[in-house]
């Protein structure tokens, strides 16, 4: 067991940051694979899990057992509003749900939804503790994805719409967004950055929980995660990155 006032859950990416991050600040801070290993002394955990509702249900119940009775769970809700995940947990007013994208270190802004049970102490905490990560907090709505990473996975999801319906390539849409509307980089790359399963968990909550088809995922996006192409991390998404070609 280790001893920190902060524990970061998870395996990826924007797990590796928030502890980068946190001991960049000067945060005690512990990554931890196990959500049973928390220590004592943590004060704090965020959970970067974002897989299915069995994993992450999981996750957060052995971390509500596990995890000191002041402590306070930050959760990213990509898939799922705070309400639900904090109703699978017996101290659901001490879950605070929390959306951004890899990778952090290009965002200013990280945005937190409380549940219909989250007590105001835990969300003032919670914004706290990114404050001190050097990030502003903002409170939004509760919903999956929040904000940036729904509106973002929508243009996505568009954008691989228009690429399985032959519109245009998967460059020619990117440069046309690029200097179309000055995106800092093309929808589809940037799907590749982020991690598709990742854009993917996003629509698949928003349609789940809306019932709204406007939420539905491209069938090519849906099968590249199938297939295990997830973008950067696994060298092929949209684009083939071990060979800078585009995938067709």
């Amino acid at each position: 067991m280790i001893k920190s006032s902060l524990a970061v859950i998870g395996r990826g990416r924007l797990a590796d940051e928030l502890v980068a991050l946190g001991k960049e600040k000067g945060l005690d801070v512990a990554q931890l694979h196990d959500a049973t290993a928390i220590s004592p002394t943590t004060q704090f955990v965020i959970d970067t899990e974002n897989g299915s509702d069995d994993k992450k249900r999981a996750v957060l119940q052995r971390l509500d057992a596990s995890l000191p009775a002041p402590g306070v769970i930050v959760t990213s809700c990509l898939r799922f509003s705070t309400t639900l995940m904090a109703s699978w947990v017996k101290k659901p007013e001490r879950v605070v749900g929390f959306a951004t994208f890899y990778p952090l270190k290009d965002r200013k802004l990280v945005e937190l939804a409380p549940g219909l049970r989250t007590l105001d102490k835990s969300l003032e905490q919670a914004e706290q503790l990114f404050k001190n990560l050097g990030k502003e907090a903002v409170r939004v709505k509760d919903t999956p994805g929040l904000t940036f990473p729904r509106i973002l996975s929508l243009i996505v999801n568009e954008a691989a719409r228009s690429l399985e319906e032959g519109v245009a390539s998967a460059e020619e849409i990117d440069i046309a967004m690029r200097l179309g509307v000055n995106y800092p980089q093309g929808p589809l790359r940037w799907a590749d950055q982020i991690g598709l399963d990742e854009v993917l968990a996003v629509l698949e909550g928003l349609q789940r929980e809306t019932g709204d088809d406007r939420y539905r995922p491209a069938t090519l996006l849906k099968k590249l995660v199938i297939a295990g192409y997830l973008g950067e991390t696994s060298g092929r998404g949209f684009y083939s990155h071990n060979e800078g070609q585009v995938k067709s």
